[in-house]
């Protein structure tokens, strides 16, 4: 990954920066509105829809003058309207708006703008007629596969910084939603295309090596977000806007074994605990670079902790616009300047609902994990030291009485029901 080998040397990578939740729709709602998944409201890959009083950052930056653009995946909810990254503050807006339309690498349609647009692709036809209703509309798997959306969305996201970074008038924001190197669920099963959930267009060099096709293409996917990376870097410079502009990277959960894709066979989750699904580090502490020439100082690495909810107060700090409302997000700008004066949180806060349900809360070098939540809400919660035990596999719980309590206290306190 040259590009974001060169974004890590060219400003700071954090060590111990958060995903909001450690699947896509939760953790996409905590960082568009700044809220933690006990306040959120979306919480899981379940139904729910954002309302319009839910306020996001988006929306504060086009109040104040700001175009705005999000390209690949909108995924918050399920399903949300057509139109809404437009009610949320995007003026322009080309992909996915469903999770399960985004699983689809061939779809049939993209959106722009709220309308569907046809594509060149043809689903199986079992497959369309499975996959119907706006929860599944777009999912399955093409039979006829031409336009590999990906790279025509990452042709608008490029249009569009070139159109809104030439207009001097009028500051940009643009929002890369990447949907790979997630898989195609469905896809992983399907053996007209030899159960090739990581389909992609070709393997690159990757094509003659001895290792299974959905590894091929997992490891093209990632080549293919580098080189959108290093053509975005590319664009910035030539319009001159390079200096004036900050582009962070970041994951919205951690790595994923599905479409035939095993998270083992690249170390994915190195020595962390855990995968996407799971609140152990593996599911949600997440790479995090920013960068910003002449501003954020270069070649650093930084532990300073710090989440997806941050990023709505830092973004508004950055844009020089005061924060009028109360989120859980500390903004991150003295660090990114390199200056003192940064705030850190008392505690980072997760919930989630799936495979039994987990809560989860961290405490500087502690975290606290309760699973099976469904079943015995009260049930023990473990307690790990990541700094003597970064994989999570000593339990402290019987020895830190003091601490079991105050994370008992801090989860109940900050889940707010949504009944």
């Amino acid at each position: 990954t040259p590009n974001l080998d060169r974004m890590a040397k060219e400003g700071i990578r954090f060590t111990r920066h958060y995903s909001g939740s450690t699947v896509c729709a939760p953790s996409r709602c905590v960082l568009m509105t700044g809220l933690h998944t006990g306040h959120a409201r979306i919480r899981g890959n379940g139904p729910g829809q954002l309302q319009p009083d839910d306020l996001t950052f988006v929306k504060v930056l086009q109040k104040h003058g700001y175009q705005t653009g999000c390209f690949c995946k909108w995924g918050i909810g399920n399903p949300p309207p057509l139109d809404d990254p437009q009610c949320h503050g995007f003026d322009e807006f080309y992909g996915y708006i469903n999770m399960y339309h985004a699983h689809n690498f061939y779809p049939e349609f993209n959106v722009h703008n709220g309308r569907k647009v046809k594509l060149r692709n043809v689903l199986y036809d079992d497959w369309r007629a499975r996959r119907i209703g706006p929860q599944y509309e777009g999912a399955g798997v093409a039979k006829v596969a031409v336009d590999y959306a990906p790279k025509m969305i990452a042709d608008r996201l490029i249009n569009y910084i070139r159109n809104a970074g030439a207009d001097k008038s009028k500051p940009f924001f643009a929002y890369y939603a990447l949907n790979i190197p997630h898989a195609n669920n469905e896809a992983g099963g399907e053996k007209r295309i030899g159960l090739d959930g990581m389909r992609v267009p070709d393997w690159g060099s990757h094509a003659n090596l001895d290792i299974p096709d959905q590894e091929k293409g997992f490891a093209r996917m990632i080549d293919y977000i580098d080189q959108e990376v290093g053509r975005i870097l590319t664009i910035l410079k030539e319009l001159k806007i390079d200096e004036n502009t900050i582009v962070m990277f970041s994951s919205d959960n951690g790595p994923h074994q599905e479409g035939r894709h095993k998270m083992e066979f690249f170390d994915s989750n190195g020595p962390l605990r855990g995968m996407k699904r799971d609140l152990y580090e593996g599911g949600i502490r997440v790479p995090f670079i920013a960068r910003w020439p002449g501003s954020v100082p270069v070649k650093k690495i930084n532990h300073h902790i710090s989440g997806f909810q941050d990023m709505f107060p830092t973004l508004l700090e950055l844009a020089q616009i005061e924060l009028e409302l109360e989120v859980d997000g500390i903004s991150m700008v003295p660090t990114l300047l390199g200056k003192k004066g940064q705030r850190k949180h008392d505690y980072l806060y997760w919930e989630f609902g799936e495979r039994g349900g987990a809560t989860a809360v961290l405490k500087g070098d502690w975290k606290g994990v309760r699973r099976n939540t469904r079943k015995n809400p009260k049930g023990p919660i473990e307690i790990y030291n990541l700094k003597n035990d970064l994989a999570e596999r000593t339990n402290l719980a019987e020895n830190q009485k003091a601490l079991v309590a105050e994370f008992n206290a801090v989860l109940k306190r900050e889940h707010v029901s949504q009944e």
